[in-house]
């Protein structure tokens, strides 16, 4: 074991005893899950303090997919999971192509599940996946770890950053080592966590948070929604289906028949049968309309 490591790993706020919970181990269920819950409650403030630096990022990605370029997450264990997960949810939610929000893990696929031995250690590693996805100079980074210090994050800021693209860096300890690299850093200084070092927990948490918060404000600003509707939706299964005729339903205030009738005359896209229903146009107009306002379903109804 490097002694560099152990003396950086003693100064991280992630790293540190919560003086709340030396008495884990001596509680019942309801007084573990009561302190967890009160811990929890720090998320949302830590995230709060954040929110400029991630509504700075939210511009930049909206730049990027404004100019064909991509939201990229990169990350190892929970963080990359959860890049993974959060860029796995936006086709189904938003309607768009697989490509446009891609997560990338330390160790590949197998490291969803397993744990993979060295990778997160492996710098250059991080540089070699960015180029296995032709990642360039339109594309925005996000670079996720609770630590701040992940190799494997660290080679892949560095690698975007030498190309020119945006830089984001996600991390739960203050003017860590990746937001010395970053462009922008988004800083959710959470505390120590109930169980001492399980970054999973409070950190994963407000990493979650930050990332719905990315793509969801992302996909709202690109017209990727009506009023507060998922117009986007992609009806892959019954319950997306219903959800698209209710919602639907919501945006025209019109019945669950006529609802279902433009849906099957818009291939289902609720966001065309919207325009369809409230501009009264055919499948055709409606079309031609959207495309000439960018898809946002607000400006070809005015």
């Amino acid at each position: 074991m490097e002694p560099t490591l152990l003396t950086t790993l003693s100064t991280l706020i992630t790293e540190q005893r919560n003086p709340l919970s030396m008495q884990l181990d001596r509680l019942s269920a309801l007084e573990i899950v009561q302190l967890i819950n009160q811990q929890d409650h720090l998320v949302a403030q830590a995230v709060e303090k954040a929110l400029p630096q991630i509504a700075q990022a939210v511009e930049k990605i909206v730049q990027a997919f404004q100019n064909g370029g991509r939201l990229v997450y990169i990350g190892a264990g929970t963080s990359g999971r959860l890049g993974v997960l959060d860029a796995s949810e936006c086709p189904p939610t938003f309607g768009v192509s697989p490509e446009m929000v891609k997560g990338l893990i330390a160790g590949g696929e197998v490291a969803l599940r397993h744990p993979v031995e060295g990778a997160e250690d492996n710098r250059a590693m991080g540089e070699s996946d960015l180029k296995g996805i032709d990642f360039s100079p339109k594309d925005v980074l996000v670079g996720i770890a609770a630590s701040g210090r992940t190799p494997y994050v660290l080679g892949a800021l560095e690698y975007g950053k030498s190309l020119g693209a945006t830089t984001v860096a996600v991390a739960s300890n203050p003017n860590s080592a990746m937001a010395q690299v970053a462009e922008i850093a988004i800083e959710t200084v959470v505390g120590a966590e109930v169980l001492t070092g399980s970054s999973r927990m409070k950190s994963g948490t407000a990493q979650k948070l930050v990332l719905n918060m990315l793509t969801t404000a992302s996909m709202v600003l690109i017209g990727k929604c009506y009023q507060n509707l998922m117009v986007d939706v992609q009806a892959s299964n019954q319950k997306l289906v219903a959800r698209a005729v209710r919602i639907v339903m919501q945006a025209t205030d019109c019945t669950a028949e006529t609802a279902e009738a433009t849906l099957q005359l818009a291939n289902n896209n609720a966001k065309l049968a919207i325009l369809m229903i409230l501009g009264n146009f055919d499948r055709l107009e409606a079309e031609q309309l959207l495309q000439q306002h960018q898809g946002k379903l607000q400006q070809a109804l005015s």
